[in-house]
């Protein structure tokens, strides 16, 4: 189970779109919707750097 509290920090490589918190928080950090974050992880798989290279 995630521990909410380490949000960012031990949870940073992955984006977990089950849980809303995540979604949440990678989506204002990329600043896109959360439907647009859910279609790139869909693309390219849940890591953090392949999203963020992908929404660029």
């Amino acid at each position: 189970m995630d521990d909410r509290s380490k949000t960012g920090n031990t949870d940073n490589f992955l984006i977990n779109t089950s849980e809303n918190y995540e979604v949440e928080y990678w989506s204002k950090k990329f600043g896109v919707t959360p439907e647009r974050l859910k279609s790139a992880v869909k693309a390219v798989g849940n890591s953090v750097n392949a999203v963020k290279n992908y929404l660029k």
